[in-house]
């Protein structure tokens, strides 16, 4: 009698323990769920593999918001555009803050002083006020349209001397690399520089961006790979120094010159401001290194993605004849009078279907399929799941983009998704404030500051090419594929024909 009271009371309290575990776990919030980890390495080699396959296929099975491990610390991916808002706007101040830099970021980035990776803070708002209030700020921006009319000049010429002296299919990717490029070193030094010079600066650029992948592997032992993997960390210093070899001559001449002859109005360079920088919380200006990752951050958020973006709307133009062609009829309905050579910044603003494609363009293809990681300052609740301080969080763009519950049909490039019915151009809401469909360049506080910049590039080398030259595809059809698993390049560069216009 005694030993089968015994058990009936083992098996009741066995029972009382699942039935509250259970209750807790219901009314206390846990981490989202996830895939089973290794022990030490968590689920890091998995996304060193096939990172953007296995994040996608865990979505799937897992829902819009889950945890990977790397190491032992928690990753929470995020791709709910409700949850998403909840974090970016509802608790912007949480999630504004930056985790600590992987070993190579680190490095290049000199300990975290730019704007895309420096903590939430002092340096970081010092940095971006410089450069909202003395670079892309309307008037600012209106300052540097000589510099614009002068790459598009230099572009169309390109174009023009390809097709009539050697009739060949025309890779679209190198002609505007070369063109941003050339703009954003007009942007950042204040000369219009040689050709060779753009090209120096250009291949250090690509260098480190194309060389990250071979990188990842000193970010698993960021102390011990220094000894086992010295060759590869000889190879990321030599690209380092390669860049500095090209940026700091031209960083010393304009800061020679500024000394000189002083600050120059209404037209100021990106680096002249770096020179008046003062790190408040460090009590001194700017290093040159860190001029140096300044202007590399400028070129890489400047050129590097608008040429990409601008490549994944002309092979959506090229692959779909016929939208190409009521964009050029839009264009020609507002440049009515005699042979105009330049749709102006003030023509723009009366091409709806022109925002159209490029919004489309972003919807489907954005800059990057993740924002870069943010580093939660406290615990917080998400979609009923709990976010702990200090968790690192990321956020899938791309899916968010393409989300049948949020899209209609949300593989098909169809630009008037972005128009009412009748009712004319549908302003798109960047900043996610009312809400968040899709966010090519992120949204709340540590969103792209120079989104309006982009815009207006797009815009403004958009219509003046599909004004001056019809593009037909050069191959039997466009190869959307995308070649990397973060960035949403293409995997083969955009062969065209054209026809000019004018």
């Amino acid at each position: 009698m005694g030993a089968c009271f015994f058990i009936i009371l083992i098996i009741s309290t066995t029972l009382c323990v699942k039935i509250f575990n259970l209750y807790i776990k219901k009314t206390i919030p846990q981490l989202p769920p996830g895939p089973l980890t290794i022990p030490l390495f968590g689920n890091h080699l998995c996304l060193l593999l096939k990172p953007l396959p296995h994040v996608k296929a865990l979505r799937e099975r897992y829902g819009p918001i889950y945890t990977l491990y790397i190491g032992s610390k928690p990753l929470i991916v995020i791709a709910s555009h409700s949850v998403a808002r909840q974090a970016l706007i509802s608790n912007a101040a949480i999630f504004a803050d930056r985790p600590q830099a992987t070993a190579t970021d680190k490095f290049l980035s000199c300990d975290q002083h730019n704007i895309s990776l420096a903590f939430y803070g002092p340096t970081w708002l010092r940095l971006r006020r410089n450069l909202t209030s003395n670079i892309i700020s309307s008037s600012r921006r209106k300052s540097f349209s000589c510099a614009r009319k002068w790459v598009l000049d230099s572009l169309i010429n390109r174009l023009k001397s390809n097709e009539y002296h050697h009739h060949l299919p025309i890779q679209v990717r190198e002609h505007l690399l070369h063109a941003l490029f050339s703009l954003f070193a007009f942007i950042c030094f204040g000369e219009k520089l040689e050709d060779k010079k753009i090209q120096d600066i250009k291949n250090t650029q690509q260098g480190l961006q194309s060389s990250f992948d071979r990188f990842k592997l000193l970010n698993l032992f960021p102390s011990s790979g220094k000894f086992f993997f010295r060759k590869r960390w000889q190879e990321l210093r030599r690209l380092r120094l390669d860049q500095e070899e090209v940026l700091v001559p031209l960083i010393r001449a304009r800061k020679a010159m500024r000394d000189e002859h002083g600050r120059a109005e209404p037209f100021i360079p990106y680096v002249d401001t770096l020179f008046d920088v003062h790190l408040i919380e460090e009590k001194r200006k700017l290093e040159e290194q860190e001029i140096v990752t300044l202007c590399s951050e400028f070129f890489t958020a400047g050129a590097d993605t608008t040429s990409t973006a601008l490549e994944w709307i002309m092979a959506n133009l090229v692959k779909h004849p016929q939208i190409q062609d009521k964009l050029f009829e839009e264009i020609k309905g507002v440049i009515s009078e005699g042979e105009v050579l330049e749709i102006k910044d003030e023509h723009l603003g009366k091409m709806p279907y022109l925002r159209a494609v490029i919004l489309e363009s972003l919807r489907l293809h954005p800059p990057t399929h993740f924002l870069i990681p943010r580093c939660v300052t406290k615990d917080v609740v998400l979609g009923g799941f709990l976010v702990p301080k200090n968790t690192i969080v990321t956020f899938m763009v791309s899916e968010m983009g393409r989300n049948r519950d949020v899209w209609e049909n949300p593989m098909v490039f169809d630009p008037e998704r972005f128009f009412r019915d009748g009712d004319g151009r549908k302003e798109f809401d960047f900043s996610g404030t009312k809400e968040i469909n899709m966010m090519p360049f992120g949204v709340g506080t540590r969103m792209c500051p120079a989104y309006r910049l982009a815009m207006l590039h797009l815009e403004y080398l958009l219509a003046n090419l599909i004004w001056h030259f019809n593009f037909e595809c050069a191959n039997e059809d466009v190869d959307l594929t995308e070649k990397h698993e973060f960035t949403t390049v293409m995997q083969n560069p955009l062969q065209v024909q054209i026809t000019p216009r004018l």
